[in-house]
């Protein structure tokens, strides 16, 4: 990799670092009120209008609304769609930092699944940051506390799928824009989610939910749009690891706001994490 693309994949991965920590701050508001199906329809419903004006506005958009491997976006889609929502699920029975930590074995997956499907190297770098990162989480974690809970095993399988999912969108970036698959993405998993959600949802809606309204629609695009665009500048293995540094963020977000406490454990554990993302990075700038 360039230095040109390290910096491009670090760039989107903190515009999607921010994005999913908005995100998840907005379920946790928005749940009292609506259930996680009827969040992520208003999330997918949202995105559709919003991607379908643009592509009105601008025609070079509209060819990216069709696709010639819809077989594969569906794949994606239905498996995203299903861990998604447990993902969202969890965020109404878990502390947040808790959530984020479970959900952070996934870029040891991504590391494992990247070498048969995609073909990638398991670098020096990036085996460091994935140990460091496996290390990092038992840290945070520390089997036999509190944290470990049935809650906990449904995280771990859901980041088993993000894994997944990140690998197939890898491969999507190969031949397809980064507004097809962000499109394809809300339309395809919009009536997946309405099936859950209570006909007539909408009407709970009034202008007290107007900032968690603004973030879990604003927060869902850009997260995706961020990723993508990470997946299309740097190897899957590569990216991925990134995204550990949500821990610290969340793990502060969920003290300032809901009052949960600052356990040491997961400031120890982040640093483990950061140290391996910094060294894999180095790493990667010295070989390119």
């Amino acid at each position: 990799m360039t230095h040109r693309s390290i910096l491009a994949v670090v760039f989107w991965m903190t515009g999607a670092l921010l994005s999913f920590s908005a995100t998840a701050v907005s379920v946790r508001a928005l749940s009292q009120v609506f259930s996680v199906f009827e969040i992520l329809s208003i999330r997918n419903g949202s995105a559709v209008g919003l991607l379908l004006c643009l592509a009105a506005l601008k025609p070079g958009l509209r060819p990216s609304l069709w696709s010639h491997r819809l077989r594969i976006h569906l794949v994606r889609n239905v498996l995203h769609f299903a861990s998604t929502a447990a993902w969202a699920f969890s965020l109404t029975l878990l502390p947040l930092a808790t959530v984020f930590a479970l959900e952070f074995t996934t870029p040891a997956w991504v590391a494992i699944l990247a070498i048969p499907f995609l073909k990638e190297r398991l670098t020096q770098g990036r085996l460091v940051a994935v140990v460091l990162g496996f290390v990092g989480v038992l840290v945070i974690l520390r089997p036999g506390a509190e944290t470990v809970q049935p809650a906990s095993l449904m995280v771990l399988a859901v980041a088993f799928a993000f894994a997944t999912v990140a690998i197939v969108t890898k491969r999507l970036t190969a031949t397809e824009s980064t507004f097809s698959i962000i499109f394809l993405m809300n339309l395809m998993q919009l009536p997946m989610n309405l099936v859950g959600a209570h006909w007539g949802f909408w009407r709970r809606i009034d202008a007290s939910q107007a900032l968690p309204l603004f973030g879990i629609c604003a927060g869902g695009l850009l997260s995706h749009f961020c990723l993508t665009n990470a997946y299309r500048h740097g190897d899957a293995g590569m990216v991925v690891p990134l995204d550990f540094l949500r821990i610290p963020l969340i793990a502060f977000v969920g003290w300032k706001l809901y009052g949960e406490a600052l356990d040491p454990y997961v400031f120890i554990g982040s640093a483990c994490i950061v140290a391996g993302i910094i060294y894999s990075l180095r790493r990667e700038a010295k070989s390119s």
